[in-house]
């Protein structure tokens, strides 16, 4: 497929997504950008999640990864359904009771201020990183496809943002909720339609089903060695709590659940999405077996997080499949991308400045500038990971997840678990601690103890993190009483 022919998609796909921004975003003020007036339905928020929650990473990422790891990533997808279970039970109704539009407010009534300007601050850390990692795919790709006209990869990265902007600049998450809805769509039409435009030409008489499950990438389980990086046990604990703090102790999912119209429409949206990623993500791992067995038979050299791309865009499979993996991959990636956008803006402008107290035209200006500030620290912080990620994507998303995310489910589960009081001034110094300690047992837990540390890492930091809370308890103040 030309060039030209995938920017003429990619600016068509662009278009509709402003389109939806413009009739989306009318009347919009502060509480439509933060809430979307809480009038969202369920349904479409849960299905719009889909794509948030997957994501370019998974949709690069999880087929590349079949190669060395299997189907093995499918014991972290089984913990994500207990993680969501947790979120449903717990923190869904402490945020709807508190009535929030920042999740860490609950840390400030809890703790103190320090806490509350803490944990903001880490999830502004958290998703920076990972918003970035996401564009970052993108950037990639796009950059392949400009490089006839010899764009420089900044540009590509600067246009990549600058159309975030556009569509989300006026009413925020009411937008999202919609834009993810249409970027689900695409997401999943691109990687259903590849398997089965594979399937025909790589098994035309061989049932699919039967030809994944008989494939040597399609083990899934590792009950073996305890120590392995994928042992089943670590993998699922990992997948729960990498869905409780990911989605559950995060502003960005956690604002698109806020704004659905009930505490009970937000428990639906939530299990409904456990249920789809479960089936979803067994088709994205489907893709990585039949991508790298096409790869070997039509002499196509890629591997990881390459191997979608190289295929795709051979041309082997047609102009349809290389139209949709590039939109289905902008989708994927933006679907997260433009609420994390959001949700930064919103964290730093509730949390950080307070605009709740201030008059509403003073609000609205402030929300504009923030949110033109974190378009710039997303574009700065792409530029820096072109010459830092060498990895799988998804593997060093979850890994920096382990460091960032550690202390926001340490203060949490302390807040939530017991009634003590602390002394909120140290908190700080506890949630820099623990990730440095984390790094340290990562480092020479292996020649130490023979141990791998793996995505279980943020359990570590979250129970070092609690550790260091009950070394702050102020036994002068009474307990705490909700």
């Amino acid at each position: 497929m030309s060039s030209q022919l995938l920017l003429g998609l990619i600016a068509a796909y662009f278009l509709l997504l402003i389109a939806i921004s413009y009739f989306s975003g009318r009347k919009s003020d502060n509480e439509t950008f933060f809430t979307g007036n809480r009038q969202s339905p369920w349904y479409v928020v849960a299905f719009g999640m889909v794509g948030a929650s997957l994501s370019g990473v998974t949709f690069i990422s999880v087929p590349g990864w079949v190669a060395t790891n299997g189907f093995s990533y499918m014991q972290m997808v089984l913990g994500y359904v207990l993680g969501y279970i947790v979120i449903v039970n717990i923190l869904l109704p402490l945020y709807y009771r508190l009535n929030l539009t920042s999740i860490y407010t609950y840390l400030g009534g809890r703790f103190g201020n320090t806490s509350y300007k803490t944990g903001s601050l880490f999830f502004l850390l958290s998703r920076i990183i990972g918003a970035s990692f996401r564009l970052y795919l993108v950037a990639i790709v796009l950059d392949q496809i400009l490089a006839v006209y010899e764009v420089p990869f900044w540009l590509t990265v600067a246009i990549t943002i600058l159309l975030i902007w556009v569509y989300t600049f006026r009413s925020g998450i009411k937008t999202i909720v919609w834009t993810d809805t249409l970027q689900t769509t695409f997401m999943l039409l691109a990687v259903i339609i590849t398997v089965f435009v594979i399937r025909d030409k790589l098994i035309p008489e061989e049932g699919l089903f039967n030809y994944i499950a008989q494939s040597d990438y399609s083990t899934v389980f590792n009950f073996g060695d305890w120590r392995a990086e994928n042992a089943f046990w670590k993998q699922f604990l990992a997948g729960m709590f990498i869905t409780i703090v990911m989605t559950g102790l995060d502003q960005d999912m956690m604002q698109k659940n806020l704004s659905c119209r009930s505490l009970k429409d937000a428990q639906k949206n939530m299990m409904w999405l456990s249920v789809v990623l479960v089936f979803v993500n067994v088709i994205f791992l489907s893709l990585g077996v039949l991508l790298y067995d096409y790869a070997a038979a039509a002499g196509i050299d890629a591997t990881g997080d390459k191997l979608f791309s190289a295929v795709a865009l051979s041309g082997d499979l047609g102009m349809l499949v290389a139209g949709l993996f590039v939109v289905g991959l902008i989708a994927a990636a933006y679907s997260s991308a433009d609420s994390a956008l959001t949700a930064l803006t919103t964290s730093f402008c509730v949390d950080i400045l307070g605009v709740q107290k201030m008059e509403a035209q003073r609000a609205t200006q402030l929300r504009k500038v923030t949110h033109i500030g974190f378009s710039l620290v997303l574009f700065l912080v792409i530029i820096l990971f072109k010459y830092w990620v060498d990895d799988s994507v998804i593997k060093e998303l979850f890994t920096i997840a382990g460091y960032t995310y550690g202390p926001l489910l340490g203060l949490y589960a302390f807040g939530l678990i017991t009634k003590l009081n602390i002394k909120d001034v140290w908190v700080p110094v506890v949630c820099i601690v623990s990730p440095l300690l984390c790094y340290f047992f990562k480092i020479y837990a292996l020649e130490w103890w023979g141990y791998s540390f793996s995505f279980e890492l943020l359990l570590l930091n979250g129970l070092l993190t609690f550790m260091g809370l009950l070394l702050l308890v102020d036994t002068k103040k009474a307990a705490y009483i909700e």
